[in-house]
């Protein structure tokens, strides 16, 4: 189904911002319509010819719906919709008229004018009207919390006439919770406490308030429940200037091991101060589950610091071994250990500086070749250089992966480029100087990794599928097995040797259910 954007912009003539003010009303506009017990619909002019079409519509979670079916999408017209061209031409909210029906299900219609105030702050033309459709069919005496659910409702849609609902959105907030049916308080001009449904007074019971809140301070109490003095006096203000007309951000109070969620609105309309609507909500499970969370990722990322610890010191007792064996293939064989021991460990530092288990790979890969060019200094110099990125990569990828390049960048390094006085006395042609190129790029779920250089290529009689030592074998052992992808050794189309993996990066899913 297309979206808001794209029915406003292929059928209409409004403007960007307006557009954008619509987002915002259908981004908040669950409050109201669960205050309202009623169906919103957003409706926009096509055109001017009359017609309306259907952007976006939301249905309350505190009635049933008026229908059945989706309307976004429907354009409509003629004496069905009078009341949408009255509050559109008139720029008034429509309450007149009788009940219709829609099947079996009677409703009532009602139409706010939608404006968007100027950058001056006046009230500025309608361009769009929210129908707000009631179903009859379970309609009552209503009861003390429907009564001020509907006055409260009333007011904001009297906001959204103004121009003056919805309030901009704080950084960092992606949704309009708490809701309506997580407790609700309404507020006069004086910051007192006229309503507050039994959800929300249950909220305050959780934080040590076992009175009724009707005629209470808010702003005073959230001051004297408040475990923490400046928790407490934020909390306040927060509720004094919704008082003022202000849009606060949401605050959090915790008291007596709870923790409640607070969201002050202001209510004026006609551009009239009357008080402040404040949804609360009891969130001390939710904490309690993100406190438990974060102790889980310190100690997984202590864990991964104390095994980058012992890596090292395995490191440093292999090279202490290294410097006193007098046989010069031990010796050898003991420092390519150290170098694979040590770029597992670069993986384990990284991410026990993470708050995941996934990594940015490319400093690991800039410090193995780092490291790979040390290596070659004393044979040769040779330049490391990488193209593309690897991204965020899973651990149980990145600690294979980084093995895999560590073997293939030392063994261009070490086996690639004749040693220093042999290059002398036979100089590349091209004059190109050494150089060994990683690159990177991923391709639907699939990461493409090459290692390249411009050395003297593969021997003759280079077995691909056999041969090499024993670096070579760990990496087709690793990326066979552990990355489950497909490596490929080969001389490069001008000269030197080319290494390609490609690996999955979409995990395998047990069998019997389809891979995500």
């Amino acid at each position: 189904m297309s979206t808001l954007r794209d029915l406003a912009e292929e059928h209409t003539r409004l403007r960007p911002a307006d557009i954008d003010h619509l987002h915002r009303i259908a981004g908040d506009w669950q409050l109201l319509s669960d205050l309202s017990f009623a169906d919103l619909l957003l409706w926009v002019p096509v055109d001017g010819d009359g017609t309306y079409l259907c952007v976006a519509q939301v249905r309350p979670t505190t009635a049933p719906t008026a229908y059945l079916d989706d309307q976004v999408g429907r354009i409509v017209g003629g004496p069905e919709m009078a009341h949408l061209e009255v509050a559109h031409r008139q720029g008034r909210i429509w309450r007149e008229g009788d009940p219709v029906w829609y099947g079996d299900v009677p409703a009532r219609h009602e139409a706010i004018p939608v404006r968007l105030r100027t950058t001056d702050g006046e009230a500025g033309e309608v361009v769009a009207v929210v129908g707000r459709d009631t179903n009859l069919s379970t309609a009552r005496t209503p009861s003390q919390l429907e009564l001020n659910y509907l006055t409260t409702a009333d007011d904001l849609a009297q906001m959204i006439a103004d121009g003056t609902f919805p309030p901009p959105r704080h950084p960092g907030e992606t949704t309009s919770a708490p809701r309506v049916g997580d407790g609700l308080v309404r507020l006069d001009a004086g910051g007192k406490v006229t309503y507050a449904s039994p959800n929300a007074q249950s909220a305050y019971r959780r934080l040590g308030y076992a009175s009724h809140l009707v005629g209470e301070d808010l702003a005073a109490l959230h001051r004297r429940l408040a475990g923490d003095p400046l928790e407490g006096t934020d909390a306040a203000n927060g509720i004094l200037a919704a008082l003022r007309g202000e849009a606060p951000p949401r605050r959090e109070i915790d008291a007596r091991g709870a923790t409640m969620l607070t969201r002050a609105l202001p209510l004026m309309p006609a551009g009239v101060p009357i008080g402040a609507l404040v949804l609360v909500r009891d969130i001390t499970e939710v904490r309690r589950r993100d406190r438990a969370l974060i102790t889980k990722d310190a100690t997984i990322r202590e864990i991964h610091h104390r095994v980058k610890n012992n890596l090292q010191t395995v490191a440093a007792l292999l090279r202490l071994q290294a410097r006193r064996v007098s046989m010069p293939e031990a010796r050898v064989a003991l420092e390519e250990s150290v170098r694979r021991v040590a770029s597992i460990a670069l993986v384990h530092e990284t991410l026990s500086l993470s708050s995941d288990e996934a990594v940015e790979f490319d400093g690991i890969v800039d410090r193995v070749a780092s490291a790979a060019t040390e290596v070659a200094a004393a044979e040769s110099t040779v330049g490391m250089r990488r193209t593309g990125s690897f991204g965020v990569l899973p651990a149980e990828v990145a600690t294979s992966l980084v093995m895999v390049l560590n073997e293939l960048l030392l063994n261009a390094v070490e086996h690639g480029f004749p040693p220093a006085a042999e290059a002398a006395a036979a100089p590349d042609a091209a004059g190109a100087a050494p150089e060994v190129v990683v690159s990177a790029h991923r391709f639907r779920k699939m990461l493409h990794v090459s290692v390249t250089d411009n050395g003297r290529g593969l021997p003759p009689d280079f077995d691909a599928e056999r041969g090499g030592n024993l670096g070579l074998q760990i990496v087709r052992a690793l990326v066979t097995g552990e990355l489950r992808g497909t490596i490929e050794l080969r001389d490069g189309a001008t000269g030197g040797t080319e290494a390609t993996l490609v690996v999955p990066l979409a995990r395998s899913a047990p069998e019997g259910r389809a891979a995500g």
